[in-house]
């Protein structure tokens, strides 16, 4: 009979700290999202009921430059709140690395002097009682022994096989260190764990996978004798028997597995390589077996897009093999998902809802980690770029203190009740939803039943609404676009019936007046779109507890500050467009306080004409000037700006924020960048003196989450769906 486990799920916690080398630098986790400097950090993870949290205190940290010149201040200081704070720590000593430059995963001495660190990091903080030597040991042994990525930068067999069995080995010498001050220490051992699918053709490349995944347990838990399939390959790539003996007594062996998944941890090959993007072409020419010809070039994609059976995929799938396999406690180590935040909040509850499934059919699962709760760093090219792109976890860091976000909600509440709630989760993550598969599944899978609460968007007509309701359909918001017809937003009576209609969840009002330039011959025009519309949705909003988005304008201010403006800076509209935005946030903000009010600047989209990007691109093909009015701003790019309101949206956000890409230029600057970046030759005419801000610029003190506006002029270029060249065309024609 299967017994379900009684003990509590736990909610665990993590903060990214890979200390790795790529060459001759260095990149540490821990400096690059802010932690170093910011120990508040652990009062913000103590307040979401996290108690027991992975935590670093990396040797390259420690002792970069000699094995016996330590510095613990950081460390020491971190522990000791750790330990006020009544969180529990799970010591890691390295995390992805490769030691300090004096050593490497090759070097003979590694194993001895991680366990001289251990020893030391023992005896230091004797109440630690949980450790995870090195972090996924056969992940670090494939990206720097097999794959180049990091230091040493292997690509063959030989050098994979040597750098795994270092890291095992040191796991085993570290703990039997510790375990000499702290007999009861545990080693928490986490490993990546996903799965090899095929065609039949490369069934043989997936089958040595598959047994590969398991190596660096499989010598921990002494398993790897003679009849271990690998056993033979490691010998013939210059591993001794005598190493392998080493791993057999099994002192090695994990008090706890931590699995770690993401969705690209399981694979699928296809020799037909020409029916995938070509960033996913690969082959095996360093296959280790000899043997008949095989095919050695294919297709490396992830297995989630292809048409696999959905219960042969994902966590679940991989963590009920590694109970099967090992009968041992089980722990989530890594639970992440780097996407859009209702992505992040559906990976979340999926991966807790299946461990509680697996835990009611006799799994010992005993806890789920958020990882990583400040987020990552360029962990979209696995560290090999510096590009800065941040992907946020509990805590989003782009602000002057980390602001914690739906995953920081869920969190929360999952810590303290097992049990989180979002209108998100009525739609399920992308690797679950139709149109995620490369080619079309022989089989359409049902999906089940459940009701769906919708954003309502108004503002079918517009540049913002249009833009909100295609990335709404691309991340599985379910919404409806409301054209004025449907939804009058002027009239109160007919925003209560839109509602009552639609039952939304949040409401997103991208309508109101955009003319700026007749906004003065049309004052009541425009603040009977801008302010009372503005004030009629947030009314609704207020009455039925709805979150409301509502966009205000960098015309609130005069220009006259001489620098970017902030949130907290008052406004000072000089023009009647911008008097109708400045009425809108205040009548806003007193019917509805909870409500988002988004200050943007200048934007500009790739999927319609209405905006200065288009109108420079067009005029400058057609062979016309440009003569751009005088002021400085801050250019926003659509998608970005859309996005990044989404997930305030779902974050639960509230208040006034700015959001702009980084930076500012005047008109004309952008003018010419759009030239340069077109190819085409700048044409400037003499700029119109018009009656028009100076500096209206945007900054934020609450964050700056949006990419530099840089960036987004050269993304357009590549996401641009309107042809200015051909419209040129036509006008000249005509």
């Amino acid at each position: 009979m299967i017994e379900p486990v009684e003990r509590p799920l736990e909610l665990w916690g993590g903060v990214e700290c890979t200390v790795v080398q790529i060459g001759d630098e260095f990149r540490n986790q821990v400096e690059e999202t802010g932690h170093l400097r910011r120990p508040s950090d652990l009062d913000a993870i103590a307040a979401l009921g996290i108690r027991t949290m992975r935590y670093p205190v990396v040797w390259e940290s420690i002792a970069p430059d000699h094995p016996d010149i330590c510095d613990w201040s950081w460390s020491d200081e971190r522990f000791a709140r750790l330990r006020e704070l009544g969180i529990r720590p799970i010591a890691g000593l390295v995390h992805h690395g490769s030691g300090p430059r004096y050593t490497s995963l090759t070097d003979p001495e590694f194993p001895h002097l991680l366990a001289r660190h251990a020893e030391r990091v023992a005896a230091r903080y004797p109440w630690i009682d949980m450790f995870t030597p090195i972090n996924e040991p056969l992940t670090t042994a494939r990206f720097s022994g097999l794959y180049g990525h990091w230091h040493p930068h292997g690509r063959d067999y030989p050098t994979f096989l040597r750098c795994l069995v270092t890291e095992c080995r040191a796991t085993v010498l570290a703990m039997r260190a510790i375990r000499r001050i702290t007999p009861h220490a545990q080693l928490v051992q986490t490993e990546d764990m996903g799965k090899t699918f095929s065609t039949p053709h490369l069934r043989y490349q997936a089958d040595l996978e598959n047994q590969r995944r398991w190596l660096s347990l499989d010598l921990l838990f002494g398993r790897v004798d003679r009849s271990h399939p690998w056993h033979e390959i490691c010998l013939r790539h210059g591993i001794q028997e005598e190493e392998l003996d080493f791993f057999l007594e099994g002192d090695g062996t994990p008090d706890i597995i931590g699995i770690n998944h993401y969705n690209t941890s399981e694979r699928y090959l296809d020799e037909a390589m020409d029916r995938y993007p070509a960033c996913f072409h690969g082959g095996n020419h360093l296959h280790p077996l000899s043997g008949a010809t095989r095919i050695d070039h294919y297709a490396d994609v992830e297995a989630l897009r292809m048409d696999i059976p959905p219960e042969e995929l994902g966590f679940k799938a991989r963590l009920a093999e590694v109970w099967d396999r090992y009968r041992h406690p089980i722990v989530v180590t890594e639970a992440h998902h780097g996407s859009t935040r209702e992505e992040q909040v559906r990976w979340l509850a999926e991966v807790w809802n299946g461990v509680q499934e697996l835990r009611a059919r006799g799994h010992d699962i005993r806890a789920v980690t958020i990882w990583s709760l400040l987020g990552a760093v360029d962990w979209n090219s696995l560290l090999v770029a510096r590009n800065g792109f941040y992907e946020p976890g509990a805590f989003d860091i782009r602000s002057a203190q980390p602001r914690r976000t739906a995953i920081g909600r869920a969190a929360e509440s999952l810590a303290r009740t097992g049990t989180f709630e979002h209108p998100v989760l009525d739609q399920q993550g992308w690797w679950r939803r139709d149109g995620r598969h490369y080619h079309p599944p022989a089989r359409k899978a049902a999906a089940p039943p459940r009701a769906r609460r919708p954003i309502l968007i108004a503002g079918a007509t517009g540049t913002l609404g249009r833009a909100f309701a295609r990335l709404c359909e691309q991340r599985g918001l379910d919404h409806v676009l409301l054209t004025r017809t449907e939804m009058d937003i002027t009239d109160p009576a007919s925003v209560d019936a839109a509602v009552a209609r639609h039952r939304p969840w949040a409401v997103v009002n991208a309508a109101g007046y955009v003319r700026v330039g007749d906004a003065a011959r049309e004052r009541d025009l425009c603040f009977r779109a801008n302010a009372a519309g503005a004030e009629a949705v947030a009314q609704a909003g207020a009455r039925l507890g709805l979150p409301v988005v509502a966009f205000s304008s960098d015309r609130v201010f005069d220009g006259g500050l001489g620098r970017p403006y902030l949130e907290s800076d008052p406004v000072c509209p000089a023009c009647v467009y911008g008097e109708s935005k400045a009425e809108a946030e205040r009548r806003v903000a007193q019917a509805h306080p909870e409500a988002l009010v988004i200050r943007t600047s200048a934007f500009f989209g790739p999927w319609d004409t209405s905006n200065f990007v288009y109108q420079v691109l067009s005029n400058l093909d057609a062979g016309r000037t440009v003569a751009p009015t005088e002021g400085i701003v801050s250019p926003t790019y659509v998608p970005d700006l859309v996005h990044a309101a989404l997930d305030l949206l779902v974050d639960g956000e509230r208040g006034i924020w700015h959001l702009a890409n980084q930076g500012m230029t005047s008109w004309a600057e952008l003018a010419e960048r759009i030239a340069v970046e077109a190819g085409l030759p700048w044409r400037a005419g003499p700029q119109a003196v018009k009656d028009a801000p100076r500096l209206t610029a945007l900054s934020s003190e609450r964050g700056l989450i949006l990419p530099p506006f840089e960036k987004a002029v050269s993304r357009y270029f590549d996401e641009c769906e309107v042809d200015w060249r051909a419209q040129s065309f036509l006008e000249a024609a005509e």
